[in-house]
């Protein structure tokens, strides 16, 4: 090993570069241990922030390293300011806390528009007018690890609570975004037209816009509690993320200080009909849709699935129940394919498609695993987290036919009272298949779909394709 660092170094030195920071030494001595400065001491309790400027490149960093001194998080303390805030911005290495980067799978745009010269990496955000338009929690559940771990429950709140970190010039990101928005649905208008939906001029206007709440949150993992969910050590959690991603992240393996990650995975948004404040209040009826992304379904309408007209369905009882004095809440959940991706999903429907037989309700599942190797990916063990961020403790109308995504919940504590199918009439022609192999597999059938048996899964078979 250290034969091959020598001659990487010389290799780089031929080059005229800076040379790589090797991972097994520690970082350069002209790096200075954290100071006080006269003015800015700790006395306020708050760390005095090193600036991070690198003309070299370091791989990784290590736990013992000299001047690597992270700020500490007390994930699950309810007072923001002893929990800690997550720092995982490139300005305070030393001080970082989280491993990954901001932005979920978007980090990568953010190295191109640095390597293009767009963006200064040393710029930080004017955070000033972005705080939250209406407000969420504090709720009880925000400090207990088994019901948030997967996203930061003080993400949205860095300009409040953090507001002295920020003006004593640490780099600190929201991982959660709330605003407000006018949502314009086809179908919300057809159910206006058909005498469904009536427009109130404060849910629903007359042009069938609703009007919704809505929060983007980007995924932020307490990793010890991620790995309990999954049934695993920490240990194994961080050596198989490292491994299945080519090692893309390091100190998952040297950084067992660091408790934070924040994976390069999609996020999610929450869409709320109707007042926020009525979430808690089990007396007050509240629907819920827990949806996750189909962008062939949900954007373009591809009828071979029944994700689009169960999303829309969802968004007219959402709104339904908000004109009742309640509250709706969709959660959009980035896992498209089951979390294979769109890529394999596509492979599956080749499958499907060319398999002797065509395509058969039968051989649904199977399909999947022949292409991935596993039917689904998506796990719900983390899917509640949201629900506990809006403080939910009581859903009456759970639109799913899931039952992994039920389980997950109720396993949470959070009480389901009744469960609603998608309309009959609401299954595309070529999702037939789809529904059927559900029903027939473990999906809640309720009344509309008490005739799936063994016969009709086998006499159920999708279009071919026309070649």
């Amino acid at each position: 090993q250290n034969r091959r660092y020598v001659s990487l170094l010389l290799f780089y030195q031929l080059l005229r570069v800076p040379p790589l920071q090797s991972t097994m030494s520690a970082p350069p001595l002209a790096k200075k241990p954290r100071t006080s400065t006269p003015g800015k001491n700790d006395d306020d309790g708050i760390p005095v922030p090193e600036t991070t400027t690198l003309d070299y490149v370091n791989l990784t960093s290590h736990t013992d390293s000299f001047g690597v001194d992270p700020i500490p998080v007390s994930w699950g303390h309810p007072d923001p300011l002893v929990r800690g805030p997550i720092i995982c911005t490139v300005r305070h290495s030393s001080q970082r806390n989280a491993i990954g980067a901001h932005s979920g799978s978007y980090c990568i745009y953010t190295g191109l528009a640095v390597a293009a010269g767009k963006l200064n990496p040393d710029y930080v955000p004017n955070l000033k007018l972005t705080r939250p338009v209406f407000q969420i929690g504090p709720h009880k559940s925000w400090s207990d690890p088994k019901k948030v771990a997967s996203i930061d429950p003080f993400g949205h709140l860095t300009t409040d609570v953090y507001g002295a970190y920020l003006d004593k010039g640490f780099d600190i990101r929201p991982t959660i975004a709330i605003t407000k928005a006018h949502i314009d649905l086809p179908e919300t208008r057809e159910a206006v037209a058909a005498g469904r939906l009536i427009p109130d001029g404060k849910i629903l206007m007359p042009n069938g816009q609703s009007i919704v709440s809505k929060a983007a949150i980007e995924p932020v993992w307490y990793l010890p509690e991620i790995a309990r969910r999954f049934g695993c050590t920490e240990t194994m959690l961080r050596q198989s993320i490292f491994r299945m991603t080519n090692g893309m992240y390091p100190e998952l393996i040297t950084r067992p200080d660091i408790k934070i990650f924040l994976p390069p995975i999609g996020g999610l948004t929450i869409y709320i009909w109707g007042d926020p404040d009525t979430i808690p209040d089990e007396d007050i009826e509240l629907t819920c849709r827990v949806h996750d992304e189909c962008n062939g379904s949900d954007v373009f309408g591809s009828d071979i699935c029944t994700c689009r007209p169960y999303l829309t369905h969802a968004i007219e009882e959402c709104i339904k129940t908000a004109q009742r004095g309640g509250c709706g809440i969709v959660i959009y959940f980035r896992k498209e394919g089951r979390s294979l991706g769109e890529v394999t999903k596509y492979l599956v429907y080749n499958t499907r498609k060319r398999q002797e037989g065509g395509d058969s309700a039968e051989n649904y599942f199977s399909c999947t695993e022949q292409v991935a190797g596993v039917q689904d990916t998506r796990f719900q063990a983390l899917m509640p987290d949201p629900l506990h961020f809006l403080g939910v403790t009581k859903i009456h109308n759970f639109i799913s036919m899931s039952d992994m995504k039920y389980n997950a919940i109720v396993s949470t504590g959070i009480e389901i009272v009744n469960r609603v199918e998608i309309p009959k009439e609401l299954v595309p022609a070529d999702a037939q298949v789809e529904i059927t192999a559900k029903v027939f597999h473990g999906y809640n059938a309720g009344k509309a779909y008490q005739d799936i048996d063994e016969k009709e899964l086998k006499k159920t078979v999708g279009r071919e394709y026309a070649y």
